[in-house]
């Protein structure tokens, strides 16, 4: 059996609306039905873009938030079922390395306090000389002096800080470190350090991590087994290797095509699939498989079944209803591919500013008609014709006898030149009428 295995793992945020009374109209599907496993000293690497739902699948495993659905079994032990007092006790063996070093720091606390206070509550260590001693051990490991037991999280740099929070995870001797982002916020060269380092105490402590990125060179390099995550379902898992080298879902094939390439001659040759659309909202998943509405592969099959993560083969799966056809190359493309996908999707967006822009004001925000021009210059002013063009040279002795006044009916502007003026009792008797 699997140290740590989810099987259907659900967790469904409510969307409450109201002012007196809260009431439920709706749910984030932040993760719906994921189902994975992770044998002891294997590191699983999980990747997706941003809004998957990957953190807040590491955080259900440790139960820092509420599992909707499912279990999450931990050598053999249901951590989805347990009291919160028993679930407390094993948060021993099952630890996070969180994304932002600073931001999981007590600024107001030392090193030392840091790392001694889990070990205080699970009763590590006979005192405080013990538990010091046990810190500095554990200092020396990730790379740390001695002398940082009494600094602050804010003296130190980025590197260090994650080296202080992996510091902090390893003094409870734990079996399953949760890494969420681990190397996100670092510098390149603190990122290469940070990996050889997890990697470097995973064979000297037999540890298992669970690696949550978005990086996927990061992933690769670490991973033995690698799953890939869409809209909070698992839409593909594979070894490592055999991911990297022939993807199956078309999402990751998606995902595969972003990774730079060191080869100027591969880069420019390879094949670059740019997807058309927006990532949908979790709290309105599209029906059937999620990736439909921006799959290049689509069918109608595919809007109305979702497919299940099978097995094709070596321990590949991938949740597709058509992944055969598509490696096979018997499926013609339903949507562009190439730089058509992003100048549609522009064209669309501008088409919608068009229509925004052109869309006519309010009646009651429109005048009338524009008011008479004021000064001397007034009586020289061309007036404008009915479509609101300025007059011509051959209507200027049209204009010249036209009324200029702003109460008068805007075809006398038109009226033949050798027409007499009417008097005001006229005009009077024509507004009246």
């Amino acid at each position: 059996m699997s140290l740590l295995e989810l099987d259907g793992v659900k967790v469904h945020f409510p969307v409450k609306k109201g002012i007196l009374f809260d009431r439920t109209v709706g749910h984030v599907y932040a993760v719906d039905g994921v189902s994975l496993k992770v044998e002891a000293g294997q590191t699983y690497g999980l990747v997706g873009e941003s809004g998957c739902g990957k953190t807040t699948l590491g955080r259900g495993v440790l139960r820092l938030v509420d599992i909707t659905d499912g279990e999450v079994v931990f050598d053999g032990t249901d951590l989805a079922k347990l009291p919160e007092e028993e679930m407390r006790r094993y948060r021993r063996r099952l630890q996070m390395v969180f994304q932002d070093p600073l931001g999981s720091l007590n600024p107001r606390q030392n090193i030392e306090s840091i790392l001694s206070e889990g070990m205080a509550a699970h009763g590590i260590g006979k005192d405080q000389d013990e538990r010091r001693e046990k810190i500095k051990e554990i200092l020396a490991k990730v790379g740390l002096p001695t002398n940082a037991l009494s600094r602050y999280p804010h003296e130190f740099s980025g590197g260090q800080r994650q080296r202080i929070g992996i510091a902090r995870a390893l003094v409870l001797e734990p079996d399953v470190i949760i890494c969420d982002e681990p190397v996100s916020a670092l510098d390149v060269s603190v990122q290469a350090q940070v990996i050889n380092l997890l990697e470097e105490l995973q064979e000297s402590l037999g540890l298992t991590y669970l690696v949550i990125a978005h990086d996927l060179a990061v992933v690769r390099h670490i991973s033995d087994v690698i799953g890939v995550m869409y809209l909070g379902s698992l839409v593909e898992e594979a070894p490592s290797d055999a991911l990297y080298a022939g993807p199956k879902h078309p999402y990751t094939k998606a995902l595969m095509s972003a990774v730079p390439v060191p080869d100027p001659e591969v880069e420019d040759r390879r094949e670059r699939i740019l997807l058309q659309g927006d990532l949908p909202s979790p709290a309105n998943p599209p029906a059937g498989c999620r990736f439909h509405t921006r799959c290049p592969w689509a069918q109608d099959k595919c809007a109305v079944e979702r497919p299940v993560l099978t097995d094709v083969g070596d321990g590949h799966k991938v949740a597709c209803h058509f992944a055969a056809e598509i490696e096979a190359g018997e499926l013609e493309l339903t949507r562009p591919t190439g730089i058509e996908a992003v100048v549609s999707t522009e064209a669309v967006a501008s088409q919608e500013a068009e229509v925004e822009d052109a869309a006519p004001e309010p009646a009651s925000k429109v005048p009338a008609q524009a008011p008479a021009p004021k000064g001397e210059d007034a009586e020289h002013e061309a007036p404008a014709d009915e479509d609101g063009a300025p007059a011509t040279d051959g209507d200027a002795a049209a204009a010249e006898s036209a009324d200029a006044d702003a109460d008068g009916d805007p075809s006398e502007s038109g009226a033949d030149a050798d027409a007499p003026e009417p008097d005001a009792s006229a005009k009077k008797a024509g507004r009246t009428a």
